[in-house]
Parts: structure tokens; sequence; C-alpha cells
């Protein structure tokens, strides 16, 4: 591949110009230039400068002029350039030590080669040089370019300094892999397994960030069975280690809901890119192992998992530093509403039912039908075929009845307010029961979801429960 006519553009012959002018080194490193053997866009060009990266981003920003912006992290010795839809980072090559108790390094001036060394990945060392002498060439110390065409995930220098040193690195190593759909190589594993305690100093911010990488990923089981292979996942998320195993009694299993979890989670990914999406699906079954009971008659049950997984998910969301708003209730109401579309499809699909999954469901009606699908894994095809065309009834049926009852997020047509005003009431718990009974009405479809016949029938359930009219609306 002829690296020069990828490096072609105004952006880097004005680096190449300013790195000459000011007498510096320049090289284009990391994701950038792995990208661009891989085929993917990249628009985040990370640039090291042997000498001041601050400096060259100043001068390259001046070279740019109208519309580049150009920020300055003198801490981290950084400087960021944006221009229109592109960001270049500079900074300085550097040499890194560490302590063992922090992943924050001291850092000191260094030449390319420091830099490389301090790299992560050999497929993310890689350096092309800019500057009008060497243009486009590449500097490959540990041969990333064969790593890359032979698929490898491998540490550019000891793989057991690079994790110790900074411990987020073994989460990246599963992470690219499964991005990618690249092997880990066998001693760069070994040192995950080695060094998986070394995890624990990571701020659960940064897990986060990586295991969302992972679950948007376009087969994430990967990343999460060599999360597991390597002990990673025990220390990180034990809730979904504890679904591992399978327990026999006379000769009666279950399956595994770790590798079933993993299988929905796949095929979620295969029609969703949505990311609480995908942690709904990797925490549908969360509640099993609490409710796993073996009963002789019945065999394995894992009666009531869902209600018991919906209460699970604030304190793993809290624990794992995910947002504990709106995005967590979307988690938590899909996990508890998980086996409603599966127990009217598995038995026969009447009105009432659905109006009330549609009622429960909301807005997230068609999200929960995706994931219910996704969650079909049964290896007996007809059964399997059974479940998908009781699903498409289901799904017409919802179209159908939110069509004709507006049943969506709707709110009873007599509100608390009328019913206190029609019965001189203060709030009380009669309120709460005939609006309760209205909308059970509505929905068992004994009423249309229309005021004059919500408030005729509640006047019949207030007659049945003592209650007499004080101001009664003139008929028209």
């Amino acid at each position: 591949m002829e690296l020069k006519e990828h490096f072609a553009g105004r952006i880097f012959s004005l680096i190449s110009e300013t790195a000459d002018e000011l007498g510096l080194e320049c090289y284009v490193v990391g994701g950038y230039v792995r990208d661009i053997f891989l085929n993917r866009p990249s628009k985040d060009i990370d640039v090291v400068v042997v000498g001041s990266g601050i400096e060259m981003a100043q001068a390259f920003g001046k070279k740019l002029g109208r519309g580049a912006h150009v920020s300055v992290f003198k801490n981290f010795g950084t400087a960021q350039v944006k221009f229109k839809d592109t960001e270049v980072e500079f900074v300085g090559a550097r040499k890194e030590s560490y302590s063992h108790d922090s992943r924050k390094p001291i850092v000191e001036d260094g030449t390319l080669e420091d830099d490389q060394n301090r790299r992560d990945f050999t497929i993310n060392a890689m350096a092309v040089c800019l500057n009008k002498a060497r243009f486009g060439e590449l500097v490959d110390p540990f041969d990333g370019l064969d790593d890359l065409k032979e698929r490898t995930i491998r540490t550019p220098l000891d793989p057991d300094i690079t994790f110790s040193d900074d411990p987020l690195r073994m989460m990246r190593c599963i992470r690219f892999a499964t991005q990618l759909n690249f092997y880990i190589d066998d001693e760069t594993f070994e040192a995950l397994e080695r060094n998986k305690e070394r995890i624990k100093i990571i701020s659960r911010e940064r897990i986060a960030d990586e295991l969302n990488k992972i679950l948007l990923s376009p087969v994430p089981s990967k990343g999460f069975i060599d999360l597991d292979r390597c002990g990673l996942l025990e220390l990180i998320f034990p809730e979904l280690v504890a679904l591992q195993g399978v327990e026999v009694r006379n000769g009666r299993g279950h399956k595994d809901n770790f590798y079933h979890t993993l299988e929905v989670v796949d095929n979620i990914s295969r029609v969703s890119n949505d990311l609480w999406l995908r942690w709904a699906t990797l925490l549908h079954d969360i509640g099993k192992p609490r409710t796993k009971r073996w009963e002789p008659k019945a065999g394995w049950t894992f009666h009531n998992h869902n209600f018991i997984g919906e209460k699970m998910i604030p304190e793993i969301f809290r624990k794992m530093k995910l947002p504990m708003n709106e995005k967590m209730k979307y988690v938590q109401k899909l996990v508890g509403l998980h086996m409603r579309p599966i127990v009217i499809a598995d038995e026969e699909v009447t009105d009432s039912a659905v109006r009330r999954l549609l009622f429960e469901a909301g807005d997230d009606i068609d999200d929960l039908m995706m994931l219910c699908e996704a969650d079909i894994t049964s290896k007996n095809e007809a059964r399997k075929q059974r479940f998908l065309d009781n699903f498409k009834l289901v799904r017409q049926k919802l179209k159908d009845l939110e069509e004709k009852d507006r049943i969506r997020n709707f709110q009873p047509p007599v509100d608390g307010a009328e019913i206190m005003q029609v019965f001189n009431l203060q709030p009380c718990r009669e309120i709460g029961s005939l609006k309760s009974s209205i909308k059970d009405a509505i929905l068992d479809g004994a009423i249309p979801n229309e005021h004059d016949a919500a408030f005729e029938y509640m006047l019949k359930k207030a007659e049945q429960m003592g209650l007499k009219p004080v101001n009664l609306p003139e008929k028209k």
C-alpha cells in the first residue's frame, strides 16, 4: 500500500510544512494509522512531535487560519486543533514510568522510540513520518502491520509490564479484539490472567466505558467470553458470572443462563445498535440465580426472575457508575416486562392481555418486542417457529388495538380532579380505586377509551361503593 496517497490532503501537507519550519520531527501515530490498513474511516488524527506538541499545534493553527480552534492542555503537554470536521491532537514524544498503586505515569520528554514503547498494542504503535524528507514512511518497530494481517492483539513490550503499569489496557485489549474480531496472542492472554487483580485500581467509569464499547461491537459475546476466560469478569461484573453453570437433578437440567444471555445479546445486536437496549438484553435474566428453585413436579424454575432482576438494576448501575436516570429506568422497565410478551405468545393472544402490555410498555413496546424475539434461543426449531409466529400475531394485535383504542401512554379519560368535584371529595383512597376501575375496564375492553363511557362507568362503580354524586354536569 502506498501510504503517501493517504496523507495527500491539505491538513497533512500543512502539518508537514509546520514541522519542517520549526525543525521538529513529526509523526501520525496510533488509531489513525491502524485504521488506514483496516480500511476504516477515521477523522481523529494523533500526531507525536519530538519536541513541544503545544508549540507545534499553535503554529499549525495559525497556518490553517480562520475556522481553526486551538485548545491547549498544559498539564498533559497536549493541544488539540479543530478545523471543520477534523480533529488533530498534538503531543510531545514521551517516556513513562509508573508507581504500583496508580495508572497515572511519571512523564518525561522522550524520542519516537520511547513513545512507541509506551503504546498499548503493536497495532497501535505504528507511526508515519510527516517531515518532507521522509513523508509517508512507516515506522513499525514491533511488526504491527504483520499483526494486523494476522488479526492478532499483542503488546509491544512485556505484557506483564504493559498491563501492570496501566491495568485499563486489559479492558482495551479485550475491547479491541471484540471490535475488530481479532485473536489475543497467547502470551498476552496469559498476562491478562496473571494481572487481573490490578483492575481494582481502575475507576468504575473507565471500566464501564470499555464495557459499553464491547457491548456495541458487532458480536459482543466474544468480549464477554474473553473477560470471563481471563478472570476479569468475576472482578468487574460478578452478577453476570453468577448466571453460569448447569445443575442437574433427577436427570433434569436447565440451560446455562450465561451463554443463553450472550446468545440473546448477539441476536439483538443484529437488529439494533441501541446501547441501552443491549444493556437491557444483557441484564434480562440477571435475577435467575436468586430465583432458581427445584420443584419435584415442575423441575427447575425461575419464578419472578424478571421482577427480581428489575429490582437489581439500580444497584448494578450505581456500582458500575452507569447513568442513574431515564436510561436506567428504561433498562429496568424492559427487564421487568420481558416475560410478558412470551407468556402472551405461549397462550391465546387476547385483546385484554395485549392492551395491558401496550399500556405498561408505552413507547418502549417495539424495543420490548425486539428483546423478546431475540430471547428465543430454543434448539427445537418447531417450538422456535411457533413462538415467532405467535409474536407476529402479538405485533399485529398491538398495531390494531393502538389504532382502535389509543392505549399507548394513555391516561384514564376521567381524572382524579373530576372525580373529586363530582363527589365533593378530598384526596382519599376511593378516588384511586375509581380511577383504577376505569383504567381496568378500558384495558379489559369493557368500555371504550372515551370520556362519556368512562364517566357512566364511574357513576355505576361509585354507587356500588356507596358514593353519591353532588355536582353532576348538566347534560347537553
